[in-house]
């Protein structure tokens, strides 16, 4: 599986004939797994048609800096908030400056400038534009804010000239946006993660369970894997696909859950508790499914194990990172745990708005350790995932080597 898998693209087409590469580029994207949306400026779209990049990205294309179908007729607020990184191929010379003069005037500059994540540009023009003192000080000032270039290469081009200036193949671009989410951070580290919920049998049919959806934890492990990790996933019952280089294990109840850290938990060096695991199970389970028979029925229930307290309890403990689902006071419930545990790290998240947590596409964090925090605002839970595991490796080097 590609680490673009489950990727959030937003393309970015300006005005030029390389506009037909871009068409092979979304198409390769999505063969890689990723989740692609498409932003024409006018100029793109008279060169190729918003039909053919419906089609091969299976998503409505966007023009309008003003679109009244987005969230609160904002497209570019939406799109920045989706994006896991905005690639602008063809980028012509002049979407190259006005993003280096920080212009608005359409979508796709608006987009860029209200963005967090990052963005890479695919310039495409004429060799002698290329070459103009004025573009070279438009690519610098791009690089300088963070801006990765890709290309130009250099050949015949459209208009008969010979040089710099030609778009990079659509290999050769989505090749680059895939190495730039291996990071390598954790190269060589061994980690563990929970994932989903637990369910606890009450009889064969009935069971106690909640509303994750695993889908911050799955985030998770994949993100440790672009930062070189060897990765160990322990889920419960939920229907989201891992990649194949991720062993994992599927488990029903709290106590299975247990059972499978436990056996492998000697080799690992990080343990990411994000699985919302049931705290309470029947204390017997009925053999035969129960009968309605009266208007109330009691069940009675035991404790299930604490295996995020259990791992961090060892004597040879790995760095452990929990995370607090709260629906109220949050820091504070967060901070008790962290200590009451003896954890390196948590990440504390609200579960009471339908726009975050639980089945949502989307979280908000605020990470705290012992003599520090810091608030991750709300974005897609794959691009929360890479700056958590980011945030989780340089806690995890420094106290490798010794520091507090």
């Amino acid at each position: 599986m590609s680490f673009l898998h489950n990727k959030n693209i937003v393309l970015g087409v300006t005005g030029g004939i390389a506009a037909y590469k871009s068409i092979i580029v979304v198409r390769l994207l999505k063969q890689q797994g990723a989740n692609v949306r498409v932003v024409m400026t006018d100029a793109a779209r008279e060169f190729i048609t918003p039909l053919s990049f419906q089609a091969v990205s299976a998503n409505p294309v966007h023009s309008s800096l003003l679109d009244t179908e987005a969230e609160a007729a904002m497209g570019h607020i939406e799109l920045a908030r989706w994006a896991d990184v905005v690639i602008i191929a063809p980028a012509s010379a002049n979407t190259i400056a006005n993003l280096a003069s920080g212009s608005a005037g359409d979508l796709l500059s608006t987009l860029c400038l209200a963005t967090s994540a990052p963005v890479t540009i695919a310039p495409a023009m004429n060799q002698a534009m290329w070459a103009k003192p004025s573009t070279a000080d438009n690519i610098d000032c791009l690089q300088q804010r963070g801006v990765q270039v890709l290309g130009p290469a250099s050949g015949e081009q459209a208009c008969g000239d010979i040089g710099e200036g030609r778009m990079l193949e659509a290999e050769e671009i989505v090749e680059a946006l895939e190495q730039m989410f291996n990071s390598q951070l954790l190269s060589g580290v061994r980690v563990m993660l929970t994932a989903g919920p637990t369910r606890e049998a009450i009889d064969p049919v009935r069971y106690i369970s909640n509303h994750s959806s695993g889908k911050m934890g799955y985030a998770l492990a994949q993100a440790a894997l672009e930062a070189g990790a060897s990765v160990e996933l322990i889920s419960g019952p939920c229907t989201l696909a891992a990649s194949d280089r991720i062993q994992l294990r599927h488990v029903e109840s709290a106590e299975q859950m247990l059972q499978a850290v436990e056996a492998e938990i000697d080799k690992i060096d990080i343990f990411i508790a994000v699985a919302a695991v049931a705290d309470y199970r029947p204390q017997q389970v009925a053999g035969n499914k129960i009968k309605k028979t009266d208007e109330t029925m009691t069940l009675q229930l035991v404790k299930n194990p604490d295996i995020l307290a259990t791992v961090a309890s060892r004597n040879d403990k790995p760095f452990c990172v929990g995370f607090a689902a709260e629906t109220e006071q949050l820091e504070d419930y967060a901070r008790k745990k962290l200590q009451q545990k003896n954890l390196d790290m948590i990440f504390a998240n609200r579960v009471d708005s339908s726009e975050l947590g639980f089945n949502s596409d989307y979280n908000s964090i605020t990470a705290l350790w012992r003599d520090g925090e810091q608030v991750f605002d709300k974005t897609t839970k794959s691009r929360l995932a890479s700056e958590l595991v980011s945030l989780i490796a340089q806690h995890y080097h420094q106290k490798d080597n010794g520091k507090p």
